[in-house]
C-alpha cells in the first residue's frame, strides 16, 4: 500500500482520541492545515479558508506524530502505518513504534538522537556529524 499524503498538525502533539461526551473534536486542514472543528458524526469537513475537503478518520482511529525527515514538518498520521508521505516536501518517512527505536548522544554536540534498531550510524540534524551506533559506542542506547 503506497504512503499516504497527511498534513501536519500545528499544536502540541497529542493523540487523536474521541471523547465519549464530546459535541465537537478536530483535525488538521488537508489543504491549508489549520486547525478545524467539527461535530462529531461527520465524515468529512470542508475549510472555511481554503475550501478543502478533509476525510474524518473514523471513531476510535489512534493518531501518532513524527517529524519529517525532509522539511521538519510535524506530520499527524494513523497509528500503525509503515511510512508517512509528507504533504509540504513529499518526502517519505518511516513510522517506526517506540520498540523499535533507540537513542544515543550525538559524537559531536552530545544532541540526543533517535535511530532506528539495527542501524550502524546516525546523522545529526544539528551539526551533521555522523555518529556510529554499536555496542561499543552506545551506552546511553535505550528503548524508547
Amino acid at each position: 500500500m503506497p504512503p499516504v499524503p497527511l498534513a501536519p498538525y500545528p499544536t502540541p502533539p497529542a493523540p487523536y482520541t474521541q471523547p465519549s461526551n464530546a459535541t465537537q473534536s478536530q483535525l488538521v486542514c488537508s489543504g491549508c492545515r489549520n486547525l478545524l472543528l467539527y461535530p462529531v458524526g461527520a465524515t468529512s469537513v470542508c475549510c472555511a479558508v481554503c475550501n478543502a475537503v478533509t476525510a474524518v478518520p473514523p471513531p476510535g482511529t489512534e493518531m501518532a506524530q513524527l517529524v519529517c525527515g525532509g522539511c521538519h514538518t510535524l506530520l499527524m498520521y494513523i497509528r500503525g502505518a509503515t511510512s508517512v508521505q509528507c504533504s509540504c516536501c513529499h518526502t517519505v518517512n518511516l513510522a517506526l513504534e517506540a520498540n523499535q527505536v533507540a537513542h544515543v548522544s550525538c559524537g559531536n554536540c552530545r544532541m540526543l538522537l533517535m535511530y532506528q534498531y539495527g542501524a550502524r550510524s546516525v546523522k545529526c540534524a544539528v551539526c551533521n556529524f555522523v555518529t556510529s551506533v554499536g555496542m561499543s559506542t552506545s551506552a546511553i542506547d535505550q528503548k524508547a
